[in-house]
């Protein structure tokens, strides 16, 4: 089968080089699938995320808050607000019961969050200097060796529905990324992090379209 597929492709293409052919080159956007429907939520719950150890100078509740929020509201059509929760236990995300009597009267509402850890450090890194680049040779204090702030951002997400208190959706993220500029800030390599998140995240639950190419034959 592969054999004829591909003598078939072949002879098309013999086809029409062996004839001024005129076409049109095209971008078309095509719809992903989704697995998730936010559409039969009313409402969009952010909790506050779990953190077992807090980063300095920056106050991930509040940047995973704000960010979500405001991507959501740019897809998701119904009503997106927050609320604090009490993280007596890790294991809560699977608990059933919890989730249905923080809302024991709502039935059509989905809870988002998670568990975050956001950590950076400075490495040293030895350069080739045939390839060091001319901000590298700036920033380096020794020859051929170079400092280099890395950080990694370790982020649980759960989308749970408030009637039945179950999972619905479930990924673990864990995003690293090294910068040249030993004094980067955490803030913006967090946003530079979350990006990456939002793109696969926003895929699954919004089927977000992706452009592909496409030939138009006219004689």
């Amino acid at each position: 089968m592969k054999k004829f597929n591909i003598l078939f492709i072949c002879v098309i293409i013999f086809h029409f080089s062996c004839k001024s052919v005129n076409y049109w080159k095209l971008e078309i956007e095509i719809p992903r699938v989704t697995s998730i429907n936010l559409d039969q939520y009313k409402e969009l719950i952010i909790t506050n995320f779990l953190i077992e150890k807090e980063t300095k100078d920056l106050n991930l509740n509040k940047e995973l808050n704000d960010f979500f929020s405001s991507e959501l509201a740019k897809n998701y059509k119904g009503q997106i607000v927050s609320k604090e929760i009490s993280w007596e236990k890790k294991d809560l995300f699977k608990n059933k019961e919890f989730w249905q009597t923080l809302l024991p009267e709502s039935e059509e509402t989905v809870f988002l969050t998670g568990d975050v850890q956001f950590s950076q450090e400075t490495r040293k890194a030895i350069l080739d200097r045939r390839t060091m680049r001319s901000a590298d040779l700036y920033l380096t204090p020794e020859k051929g060796l170079a400092q280099r702030k890395f950080f990694t951002l370790v982020l649980n997400l759960y989308l749970i529905n408030s009637k039945s208190g179950e999972l619905i959706y479930e990924r673990n993220f864990k995003e690293s990324k090294g910068y040249p500029n030993p004094k980067q800030t955490a803030n913006f390599a967090f946003f530079d992090l979350m990006e990456r998140v939002r793109l696969i995240f926003f895929r699954t639950i919004f089927g977000e379209e992706k452009i592909q190419q496409r030939y138009l034959i006219t004689d």
